[in-house]
């Protein structure tokens, strides 16, 4: 990673801070050479579920926030972080704004005549909304694919390769995570045109996207705790996908 890339926005979602998933040493690398105008976190940026239940938090995260607030102070950037149910604990002070660094539970952002609904997806997934039970167990068995998956690319690393999502690959093909993807996709396009939108971007369930569901948008920016992966519009209003493992 040796040149800085600027851009007009750039989104991060599910950083889950506090999660020993976490990839926080390579989103700060990524924040070295990828500035912006204007930051959006689209929610789960703090683990508020894993803080709870005992972990620690860590200088490497205090370290993230510095890095935002140096953004807004020395940059110019503007933050928009938006709640996720992760990070719910917010629910205590939305809507908070700060000079250019704002707490909200959605924003509607503008870009070349353009709207896009920004908000963190949890709504519209009835798993996580009803049954939080089955959500943990579901958390469970992601981390285990996680730690999987973190064998396996210790192994493609030493050759050489770049790094593979075992977790997305398994969910992309099997055939009740296609459905639950597709319903996903579908509420929240659905929810744009209500809000007359031209598009929507989200997070939630870590798979990274940019699709066309015929007269709206849909873009997901992903994860840091698998994909490492950003949204990214350029000043000409075109949106593409970043990840991590492609910048170095």
């Amino acid at each position: 990673m040796a040149n800085r890339n600027h851009h007009k926005t750039m989104v991060l979602s599910d950083i889950h801070l506090g999660s020993k998933n976490s990839k926080i040493s390579e989103l700060l690398s990524f924040l070295k050479y990828n500035t912006c105008d204007m930051l959006i976190l689209n929610g789960d940026i703090i683990d508020g579920w894993k803080l709870r239940n005992g972990t620690k938090w860590k200088k490497k995260y205090t370290r993230f926030f510095r890095v935002l607030l140096k953004m807004v102070e020395k940059r110019k950037t503007e933050v928009v972080y938006v709640r996720g149910n992760h990070d719910d604990f917010l629910d205590h002070i939305i809507p908070f704004i700060y000079a250019d660094f704002w707490v909200v539970r959605t924003h509607i952002h503008y870009s070349k005549g353009k709207r896009y609904l920004v908000l963190h997806g949890d709504v519209f997934d009835p798993v996580s909304n009803n049954l939080r039970w089955l959500t943990k167990l579901g958390i469970a068995n992601y981390s285990f694919s996680l730690w999987i998956n973190k064998i396996y690319n210790y192994f493609r690393t030493h050759i050489g390769l770049p790094h593979f999502s075992l977790s997305h690959t398994i969910q992309k093909h099997e055939l009740k995570g296609k459905e639950h993807i597709f319903n996903y996709e579908r509420e929240l396009v659905k929810l744009a045109r209500k809000k007359n939108c031209d598009g929507v971007i989200c997070g939630h369930i870590h798979c990274p996207a940019i699709k066309q569901y015929e007269d709206v948008t849909y873009m997901n920016s992903g994860d840091w705790v698998d994909s490492m992966s950003a949204l990214v519009e350029d000043y000409k209003g075109n949106w593409e996908i970043v990840n991590y493992s492609e910048e170095k």
